[in-house]
């Protein structure tokens, strides 16, 4: 039984045009990469496993590094859709859709598109390796400036009478959890004995963060009037922010080291190259392609450049967020 499309089947067919019109591959047995293994044919062309994993990894469905078994649903469910993609690219070439002027422009933009991010595997990827991640982890560390997180309880009270009772109650040593249990109005907090876990004073309420800002570990703030009522709090803990660890700040440095790489690489091609933007007819007005829907009054153009791309800001290593123990 086939499996059920996915409509980012036609997302891939450009490719599969742009390659087929260049006419590579077509009946070469070859396995294109180490190891590889052929999955199927569709007439005089074989499928490999490196083809279908190529297809999964554009439509986001597994990492770049993570493996796809051969022999799971989600591989024969991407495998379907290479083969579909083989079949319309093949009807669409026997109709000669691949031969007017445009089809011709949009299966080479296909193909540049192809070689730069080849270009940018071999020239920029290859040089991201565990000591460049960890250099640019250990240099963020030592610029990054980490806050006092604090562990408090809450008791929240709907008057000052109540919440001055409270604090009566606990004066003759009742335990906060229980009275937070018992008579904190905060439904979300009650039941875990008033407990809001770590935070920072720059993400709670301003009238928690002044009245906490001198408070001891182990001493109680209140009442103080909020938003929601009059407020008990109890300080359990106070510690510095611990920063997000190697593996945690990984993914954003590797990011900022793919981008920076690319824009070197961009700002060197553009260095070399002879680049004229020509955004405006004679008189200075754009002229829009002759295939453009009509619209309204045009916006004034801005002026056209042939800078490179500006800088990429460095990955700022923040400590990771601390309530309930989140990490993004």
């Amino acid at each position: 039984m086939r499996h059920s499309r996915n409509p980012l089947v036609f997302l891939g067919l450009a490719l599969v045009l742009a390659l087929a019109a260049c006419g590579r591959g077509g009946g070469d047995d070859r396995a294109p990469e180490p190891g590889d293994r052929a999955v199927a044919e569709v007439q005089d062309q074989t499928i490999w496993a490196s083809d279908v994993k190529r297809e999964a990894v554009a439509q986001g469905l597994v990492g770049e590094g993570e493996p796809l078994d051969v022999t799971s649903d989600l591989f024969r469910r991407v495998l379907d859709e290479v083969i579909d993609q083989k079949l319309l690219a093949a009807e669409a070439e026997r109709r000669g859709l691949d031969n007017s002027p445009l089809a011709q422009r949009r299966l080479q933009a296909t193909r540049e598109r192809i070689l730069g991010d080849m270009l940018v595997e071999n020239e920029v990827n290859g040089r991201i390796n565990d000591q460049a991640v960890q250099t640019l982890y250990q240099e963020q560390l030592r610029l990054a400036r980490t806050s006092e997180e604090i562990r408090v309880r809450l008791i929240l009270s709907r008057t000052k009478p109540e919440a001055d009772a409270v604090i009566g109650i606990l004066g003759q040593g009742a335990s906060f959890e229980a009275v937070a249990q018992e008579r904190s109005i905060d439904e979300a907090t009650r039941f875990s004995g008033g407990d809001l876990g770590y935070s920072t004073a720059d993400v709670m309420p301003q009238a928690y963060a002044n009245a906490l800002r001198d408070a001891a570990a182990g001493s109680t703030v209140g009442p103080f009037q909020t938003e929601g009522g009059w407020a008990v709090l109890r300080v359990e803990d106070r510690r510095r922010e611990s920063p997000p660890t190697l593996d945690q700040a990984r993914p954003q440095i590797v990011r900022y080291l793919t981008y920076e790489g690319v824009r070197q690489l961009l700002e060197e091609l553009r260095g070399k190259a002879r680049v004229n933007v020509l955004l405006a007819a004679e008189g200075g007005a754009p002229q829009e392609p002759a295939s453009a829907a009509p619209a309204g009054p045009s916006p004034t153009p801005t002026a056209p450049t042939t800078d490179a791309p500006a800088p990429a800001a460095p990955p700022v290593v923040t400590p990771a967020p601390a309530a309930k123990g989140a990490v993004q």
